[in-house]
């Protein structure tokens, strides 16, 4: 007997020892390694000088590996250059020269969009109407920033004080479609061809509901600026022009002083056309990196993120570009500019 009960102790004791073993394995495998990252590459679109955004931007290095810690990502170094065009950025992120650029705009990463992934698209201050609708835009009230982020702006088709520019926007405001032949007795301006607001996407308007472009007008005044191009419109040089949406704010005092009118701007302008959305810069990253699978990228999307709400620092990188904020992107966000980038590589 007494020696059962010493083989029953040995065994108690045995079964406590293995299972002391099995917790110990079991709580040290929910601590997981983190990811080491030696470098981290940063590309920057070339907005301002080079040496000045180096500077401005050397706080994001130590933001970025602090964000990216607790997300389970080593980073031992955070490499910063500036690209010498915003095409040169695609090339450096196709060539695997950058793991992630900052500041690129739509319509260059869909220009190379076969080789890097869009992450993030930057926010703005919104404005207090955007409505696909014309007429609601045209309620003589001013248009004002609102504190809601948005991930785009839009291009807006405004009709000036003329009497071709009163024909075209009583026509939209008492509810009537515009035809192409309204559109075309009027005398536009547009600007250079390269302008997403004043050039390609009134064109992709122009596209979308009567299958014509700017080309096909028979009256067009190609503006240099939107101070020439509100300037001809208070005038009545041209009846209509394309620009974005909030344009008319920065012309509030200079309509009634310099260009002359009684009127205000918001009393002798409406909209007749509205753009689709024009998506704003991106965070884009490398499809050839190593480092840049999916958790990464998701990683480093909740880090951009933290770093334009939480800090100090990740603002004032954030002016760099006027950026707010950044909110996740997909690459369908980009669809209406691929369909623009098409539609001038066909009329090119």
């Amino acid at each position: 007997m007494k020696r059962f009960f010493a083989l029953l102790l040995c065994l108690t004791c045995l079964l406590c020892a293995c299972k002391g073993k099995g917790e110990a394995a079991e709580q040290g495998g929910g601590e997981k390694e983190p990811t080491r990252i030696d470098v981290l590459r940063i590309v920057f679109v070339p907005s301002h000088d080079v040496q000045n955004t180096l500077a401005d931007a050397q706080p994001l290095c130590a933001l970025l590996k602090e964000a990216l810690a607790p997300l389970g990502y080593e980073v031992g170094d955070v490499a910063l250059s500036v690209g010498e065009s915003f095409e040169d950025v695609g090339r450096i992120l196709a060539s695997n020269e950058a793991d992630v650029a900052i500041g690129m705009p739509g319509g260059t990463y869909v220009l190379f969009d076969d080789a890097c992934d869009v992450i993030l698209t930057s926010t703005r201050n919104g404005l207090s109407k955007d409505y696909d609708d014309a007429r609601q835009w045209n309620d003589q009230m001013p248009t004002v920033p609102i504190d809601i982020q948005t991930v785009f702006y839009r291009s807006l088709i405004i009709a000036g004080p003329s009497e071709k520019g009163r024909e075209l926007a009583d026509k939209v405001n008492s509810g009537e479609e515009l035809t192409w032949e309204d559109l075309d007795s009027a005398v536009w301006s547009i600007m250079d061809v390269s302008s997403s607001a004043g050039y390609i996407y009134p064109m992709l308007w122009l596209e979308q509901h009567w299958n014509k472009d700017v080309g096909d007008l028979k009256h067009v005044m190609h503006s240099a600026s939107y101070d020439e191009a509100f300037s001809r419109l208070a005038s009545g040089e041209v009846d209509v022009l394309a620009t974005y949406a909030d344009a008319r704010r920065e012309f509030i005092e200079r309509w009634n002083g310099e260009f002359g009118r009684e009127e205000s701007v918001w009393g002798e302008t409406d909209v007749i056309g509205v753009t689709p959305g024009i998506y704003n810069d991106t965070v884009t990253v490398s499809k050839s990196s190593p480092i840049m699978d999916e958790a990464f990228k998701s990683a480093l999307q909740d880090a951009f993120i933290q770093i334009a709400e939480n800090t100090e620092g990740g603002k004032s990188v954030l002016e760099i570009y006027d950026h707010k904020g950044y909110q996740k992107a997909v690459s369908a966000d980009y669809d209406n500019e691929r369909a623009a980038q098409e539609l001038i590589k066909k009329l090119s």
